[in-house]
């Protein structure tokens, strides 16, 4: 999905009006994807080439039956070297094949179990905050929001004071709003509903004050 210039207008005009009323800074971004999870598509290949092995050994009859199928049909006890053999060529057929379908990021993707979907999404997001938010303000008040479209999955992690004096289930109505508009394909506004509320909950517990400073950038960031 593809944000416009209007997009980008939307979110980074919605973080400048969260910031007026508060010293927190909030940073967003927005990824395509966050991980290629290419050790997944190996763990599936070896798992299938295993499965394999598995069902020759509950049916090796199946071995002894190929064997007689393409090359000796009058053929009365299999050597246990073929079989071995036979059972070899089967299972780097079946990686092969798996592995080149997994190729195709669509499928990889689809066969990710969610919850490693979620530590690559929260593994990423960790890697941006520490990059781009944490302790890189006065206050340590950065904020960072971050969207990972293909895994349908988004993080909110807050610096250490912020962290110190708001509950994790503070956010769920910002967290709500943010997946509710990208369901409906509203990226944009999602991402701007959702550094609303967080601009909410950062004047409440860390009001603008006199000296304040724009910290960090207020555009979005799309990966």
């Amino acid at each position: 999905m593809h944000l416009t210039e209007q997009d980008h207008a939307v979110v980074t005009e919605a973080v400048a009006a969260a910031e007026r009323n508060t010293d927190g800074e909030i940073v967003t971004v927005v990824a395509g994807q966050s991980d290629s999870y290419l050790d997944v598509a190996m763990h599936w290949a070896v798992l299938a080439m295993l499965l394999v092995l598995a069902l020759l050994s509950v049916w090796p009859g199946i071995a002894a039956a190929l064997y007689e199928r393409v090359f000796d049909p009058w053929t009365q006890v299999v050597h246990p070297s073929v079989l071995l053999l036979i059972a070899l060529v089967l299972q780097v057929l079946v990686f092969l094949v798996v592995r080149l379908l997994l190729t195709l990021p669509q499928v990889r993707l689809a066969v990710t179990p969610g919850a490693t979907k979620t530590r690559r999404v929260r593994r990423r997001a960790m890697g941006l905050f520490r990059t781009a938010a944490e302790k890189r303000t006065r206050g340590r008040t950065g904020v960072l929001l971050y969207l990972s479209l293909a895994e349908h999955r988004a993080e909110l992690i807050a610096d250490e004071a912020i962290h110190a004096k708001v509950a994790p289930e503070v956010w769920g109505e910002a967290m709500a709003a943010l997946v509710g508009a990208v369901r409906e394909g509203r990226v944009a506004d999602g991402m701007a509903q959702a550094v609303a509320q967080v601009g909410v909950v950062l004047a409440e517990h860390f009001p603008r004050s006199a000296d304040d400073v724009n910290e960090l950038p207020d555009r979005l960031i799309e990966l």
